[in-house]
């Protein structure tokens, strides 16, 4: 079983929203990303998606989308990003979603080996753009973050690997530490996604390893479109 991941994929299937007014790399992205995502995944194999997947402002306008994305190869689990703003209750969510398709908040599933948690986060402080309305956001995407950490603590067995997702970045841009990061350090985390940068906002991300845990910015335009393989494991 192969674990990949891509995030961002913005999709608009109920109300066109074209992304190619973002640049050519965003032309016809979804039948490209598709064509790439049917190459390489399997039915097994899990596919993390970060956040942002549907423009639409309304859960039933995004079930157009979330349909599309279920219906490619593989297990996929998702999270809330800044513009999934159709993400109504949970219950809501997760009675709309095809088969094979979990949605993460404030808990942690287990698929295989694998246990996968996440939050949608926020800006950090330091951040340049961070402004007093955001440190109330910020602690209570810490909090929730914390939460699904210690859901993926309790269902983690011996030899699982596992997987903790941010919409947002965990760093602000000079890379300071954030309560993202010392919930994450205390947790045994292997690795953390995080999506929500494009274009030239990627040049400057932190990928690499850091106290242990391997750090991605899994944004589907900096992929190139293509999903990336975190990893393999024999278990499924």
């Amino acid at each position: 079983m192969k674990v990949f991941a891509i995030s961002d994929p913005h999709l608009s299937f109920a109300q066109p929203k074209p992304m190619d007014v973002f640049g050519a790399r965003w032309d016809d992205h979804f039948a490209r990303m598709s064509e790439h995502w049917q190459r390489l995944v399997a039915p097994h194999d899990i596919v993390l998606i970060p956040g942002d997947l549907s423009w639409a402002m309304k859960l039933e306008d995004a079930k157009l989308d979330l349909d599309a994305l279920g219906a490619l190869p593989g297990r996929k689990v998702i999270l809330r990003g800044n513009h999934d703003y159709w993400w109504s209750s949970l219950s809501k969510v997760r009675g709309a979603l095809p088969e094979g398709m979990y949605a993460l908040q404030n808990d942690a599933v287990r698929l295989g080996g694998v246990v996968i948690c996440g939050s949608r986060g926020w800006v950090c402080p330091g951040a340049q753009h961070f402004e007093a309305d955001d440190e109330k956001i910020y602690k209570r995407e810490v909090m929730r973050f914390g939460m699904s950490l210690a859901d993926a603590g309790r269902k983690r067995q011996p030899g699982d690997r596992l997987v903790a997702m941010l919409h947002y970045p965990p760093f602000n841009e000079k890379r300071e530490t954030s309560g993202f990061v010392e919930a994450l350090e205390q947790s045994d985390a292997d690795i953390l996604l995080y999506g929500h940068l494009h274009g030239n906002s990627c040049k400057n991300a932190f990928e690499g390893e850091r106290n242990g845990i391997q750090y991605r910015l899994v944004s589907c335009d900096h992929l190139n479109l293509v999903p990336s393989c975190l990893f393999e494991t024999e278990q499924g």
